[in-house]
């Protein structure tokens, strides 16, 4: 019996889906496929399925997590790129978090938040970290 898995992906919901599958590229994701209101997008291993589908509150309430190797080349890189400005979105520096981790906060064009994060060694004289 093999019951490895291989993969598992997000249904991110878009209020405007071509604005989302703009949005997203930009942010550097490829645009593997899509076709019947469904973006199938990776960045290396991370993937996701940009649905063209949104209840009221779905995206509000929805959180996707993006581990990175460098948070601050992440930050530097997409602050550059002015996404907040260019789509109405909201982009707040890198902080040190309690659960051992810097990241930021990314919304997408329909209000999905994104932490975009490292993980940080711990340190034993802060027992937070």
């Amino acid at each position: 019996m093999n019951l490895t898995v291989t993969e598992i992906k997000a249904f991110v919901p878009a209020k405007d889906f071509e604005l989302s599958i703009r949005f997203y590229q930009d942010l550097g994701f490829t645009l593997a496929s899509s076709g019947g209101g469904v973006a199938y997008f990776h960045h290396g291993r991370a993937a996701f399925l940009l649905q063209d589908f949104c209840l009221p509150g779905l995206a509000e309430n929805l959180m996707m997590h993006l581990l990175v190797e460098d948070v601050d080349a992440w930050w530097q890189n997409l602050s550059s790129l002015k996404l907040a400005e260019k789509y109405g979105t909201q982009l707040k520096p890198p902080a040190l978090q309690v659960w051992g981790m810097r990241d930021f906060v990314l919304t997408d064009p329909s209000g999905v938040l994104w932490r975009i994060g490292q993980n940080v060694p711990h340190d034993p004289a802060n027992p937070k970290h």
